[in-house]
C-alpha cells in the first residue's frame, strides 16, 4: 500500500509517500505561498504517484465536521491569504480516500502509531512554531470536541517585562494568548 501524506505548515508544506509500515519512500518540501499556487503544486506532486490514500494534517483552525459545507477548509486563520480555503477539495480529483485533520493531530497520530506514543493509552503532542498547537490521542482516538483543541489560544497574563516594553502579543484574534505571546512570530516581533 502507498500512502500519501501532507504536513501543511505556515512556512512550508511537506509532501511524502510511505508504505503502511511507515517506511518513507519519497519526500519533497514546498514553500507555503498562496493557496492557489501551493495546493496546485501539491496536487501535481501526487497525481502520478499511485497512492492508495492521502492524509492531510494542516495548520488551523480547520473545519473537521464531515457534515459541514466547509468540511476540509482552513477557517479563520492568522496565516495571510489562507482564511476560508478549501484544502481538501483540490485533492478529491486524485480519486483516493482522504483523511483530514490538524497538523498536530496528524503528528500525535504518527507518534501513537510509529513513535514514542506506541503502547500508550494517551499521548499529547505540543508544537511551538509559526503557531502553537496541541494534539491529543486518547484510548485509540484523536480528541475532537466542538472543534479541535485550540490550546494555542489559551489566555495568559502578561509579565511585568512585557508591560514595561509595551508588548501586547501578535495574535490577530486576541493578543494575550499563548500563541500571541510565545510563538515564533511573537518572539521575532519582540
Amino acid at each position: 500500500m502507498r500512502l500519501g501524506g501532507i504536513e501543511a505548515g505556515g512556512t512550508k508544506m511537506v509532501c511524502a509517500i510511505a508504505d503502511e509500515n511507515g517506511q518513507l519512500l519519497d519526500r519533497v518540501v514546498y514553500p507555503t505561498t498562496t493557496p492557489e499556487e501551493t495546493l496546485s503544486i501539491m496536487v501535481d506532486y501526487f497525481r502520478n504517484k499511485n497512492i492508495d490514500a492521502l492524509g492531510i494534517g494542516t495548520f488551523g483552525p480547520v473545519d473537521l465536521n464531515r457534515n459541514s459545507k466547509t468540511y476540509g477548509y482552513i477557517t479563520a486563520t492568522p496565516k495571510p491569504g489562507w482564511s476560508n480555503t478549501d484544502f481538501v477539495g483540490p485533492f478529491v480529483r486524485l480519486g483516493v480516500p482522504i483523511g483530514f485533520d490538524t497538523d498536530v493531530n496528524a503528528a500525535v497520530l504518527g507518534e501513537a502509531r510509529f513513535g514514542e506514543g506506541r503502547d500508550m493509552s494517551c499521548t499529547l503532542y505540543i508544537t511551538i512554531g509559526t503557531g502553537i498547537g496541541v494534539g491529543i490521542y486518547s484510548e485509540g482516538s484523536l480528541y475532537h470536541g466542538h472543534v479541535h483543541p485550540e490550546a494555542g489560544h489559551i489566555f495568559l497574563n502578561s509579565h511585568d517585562i512585557d508591560k514595561r516594553l509595551g508588548y501586547t502579543g501578535c495574535c490577530p484574534f486576541h493578543n494575550n494568548c499563548f500563541e500571541g505571546m510565545a510563538s515564533g512570530p511573537s518572539i521575532r516581533k519582540r
